[in-house]
C-alpha cells in the first residue's frame, strides 16, 4: 500500500462513490481481521488484503435481514457460515446451513441469504471465475533452502518437540 491506496490500483466512480479496482497482485504479506462484531452488512476482506484472482468478503445479517435475490455471470460462489444459521434460499428453495457448513453457488444459480434469527448470522463468501490455476507451490526443507521443490516430493516436517510448543 502506498499512501493508503493499493499500489497499481485504479479509483472509479460507481453509483456516485469512489471504488478502487486492484489491476495487479501486490508483493508481500497482507493481513486483517475478521469483525464479528461489524455493524456493515458487507466487509470487503478483497480489498483489505489486496486479493486480486478472486473475492473474498464477511457478510453479517441481524435477524430478520436477507441479501437482494442475485446471480452472476461468471463468478461461482461458495459461502462459509461462520456463526449464526443461514437460510439460502436457491432458486426460491429453502435450504438451512449451521456454523461450519459450507455451501458452492454455481454462477447462473440465482440465490437470497435470509438471517431469519434469532442471532447474527456471520458468512465468509469466497467468489472466483475462470479455472483454478492448480498446486503451483513449492516446498523448502529448511529456510536456508533457495530452491524449492513440489510439495509432493518433500514429507511434512515432525511435529514441534514439547518445549516449542505454546502452553
Amino acid at each position: 500500500m502506498t499512501g493508503g491506496c493499493a499500489v497499481g490500483s485504479v479509483t472509479t466512480v460507481r453509483a456516485g462513490r469512489p471504488r478502487s479496482s486492484i489491476v495487479a497482485m501486490e508483493p508481500g504479506v497482507a493481513t486483517t481481521r475478521l469483525d464479528f462484531d461489524a455493524t456493515e452488512r458487507f466487509v470487503p476482506l478483497r480489498r483489505q488484503l489486496g486479493v486480486t484472482a478472486f473475492g473474498l468478503n464477511q457478510l453479517v445479517l441481524l435477524p430478520g435481514q436477507r441479501g437482494r435475490i442475485h446471480r452472476h455471470a461468471a463468478q461461482e460462489e461458495v459461502y462459509l457460515v461462520l456463526d449464526g444459521t443461514l437460510t439460502l434460499l436457491i432458486e426460491g428453495e429453502a435450504q438451512t446451513f449451521e456454523r461450519g457448513e459450507l455451501v458452492r453457488l454455481a454462477p447462473a444459480v440465482r440465490r437470497q441469504l435470509v438471517n431469519r434469527g434469532p442471532g447474527r448470522l456471520v458468512l465468509l463468501a469466497l467468489g472466483g471465475a475462470g479455472e483454478h490455476v492448480g498446486r503451483d507451490g513449492e516446498a523448502f526443507a529448511t529456510w536456508e533452502d533457495e530452491h524449492g521443490v513440489s510439495p509432493r516430493e518433500l514429507p511434512l516436517p515432525e511435529d514441534l518437540p514439547p518445549a516449542e510448543r505454546a502452553g
